[in-house]
């Protein structure tokens, strides 16, 4: 049985004909940025989020730039991130000129760890980026808790966590501003690259729509120096056919965790713990184990797709060569980069995949 580790094809078939019926709408009129299916998927992805002020940008990198430059973050200024992430959390930063400073997550969620921010914080600490890491929310009661005593901004980084819960409430809509990405493979994706920030007031989303636009006011006023950070109009439509299935989505792959759970929590593997009081939505489901590669040869002969997320950790990712920069301790990160190996986990994934996927790695796990 041939199980790979993202199908998005199975994901397309049952909105195809509605895809290239709305892109053909979209290319007759040629209004193909910021028109009216980025206005209405603004305002319906905003509400989904919970959150008071939305804008629809290129991609998740450049919503965390966005998002940064919002908050007037710059050269002399540090933000805190975690190493644990994918590199664009850090180098977003580096781009306002600002020095990353990362820190280590914690063991069972591998969420930023509120004891390592309070660690690493300075004078010229400015900001904390936590990261939903794999659809895992980061324990933000603690981490804006920091950000209250010192006067820090906090910009959520929910490129993985699309609908996630911390004590019931959105991921991206408990910061300053939450920077999303559509990425293809993402809970809610796109066919080519989008991005979203939401805020919470409406100061700091007017900054992040002049900055989207090249600081347009008017057809030749330009407020301030921007970017060309436009989500446009094939993107937008393909993320509104989508969004209304995102709920359900996001339920089944809890399902898919749960079983995974059930079957694999006593192998000796280590799976993610999330915390009691969190709703994930599993954009990802690692597992850490020191026979990585061994387990990974072994789902690949049965046909099982696998990645890793992520092998090198920020802190030691060679861009950061002779720029500043700052690490603490990264016992954890460390060890997962070591040993974290993904699984299957979308959707569209059928319950015999999910057999075969269990089967499979309790095999390798009794072996």
């Amino acid at each position: 049985m041939n199980v790979p580790l993202v199908d998005l094809r199975a994901s397309f078939l049952p909105i195809k004909d509605r895809v290239l019926e709305e892109f053909g709408k979209i290319l007759d009129g040629m209004e193909l940025f910021l028109g009216p299916q980025c206005r209405a998927f603004e305002a319906e992805f905003t509400a989904f989020c919970e959150a008071r002020h939305g804008v629809a940008v290129s991609n998740g990198t450049d919503a965390i730039i966005a998002a940064l430059r919002a908050c007037g973050i710059g050269p002399g200024d540090e933000v805190i991130v975690p190493s644990l992430t994918f590199f664009a959390t850090i180098e977003a930063v580096i781009h306002t000129g600002a020095t990353p400073v990362m820190v280590d997550v914690e063991p069972d969620n591998l969420g930023m760890d509120p004891v390592a921010v309070r660690a690493a914080l300075t004078p010229a600490t400015r900001a904390i980026v936590p990261v939903h890491l794999y659809g895992h929310p980061v324990d933000m009661d603690a981490i804006l808790a920091i950000a209250r005593e010192g006067g820090l901004r906090v910009i959520e980084d929910a490129a993985q966590a699309h609908g996630a819960r911390d004590r019931g409430r959105r991921c991206g809509s408990l910061g300053d501003l939450g920077a999303f990405s559509f990425y293809f493979t993402k809970n809610l994706g796109a066919y080519g690259e989008a991005g979203f920030v939401t805020a919470r007031d409406e100061s700091l989303a007017e900054q992040v729509r002049l900055l989207r636009h090249h600081g347009h006011v008017s057809k030749f006023e330009h407020a301030l120096p921007g970017y060309n950070f436009r989500m446009d109009e094939l993107q937008a439509a393909v993320l509104r056919l989508k969004l209304p299935r995102l709920e359900g989505n996001n339920r089944r792959r809890r399902a898919i965790a749960a079983r995974y759970d059930a079957a694999l929590g006593g192998t000796g593997l280590r799976i993610l713990r999330p915390r009691a009081e969190v709703e994930p939505v599993y954009h990802l489901y690692p597992l850490r184990t020191s026979l990585r590669d061994a387990l990974r040869e072994h789902l690949e002969r049965r046909g099982i797709g696998t990645g890793i997320h992520y092998a090198i950790p920020g802190h030691r990712q060679a861009a950061l060569r002779g720029r500043p920069h700052r690490a603490g301790p990264m016992k954890v990160t460390e060890e997962a980069c070591r040993t974290l190996l993904s699984i299957p986990m979308y959707p569209e994934l059928t319950d015999a995949q999910v057999d075969h996927v269990i089967a499979s790695v309790r095999k390798f796990a009794g072996a």
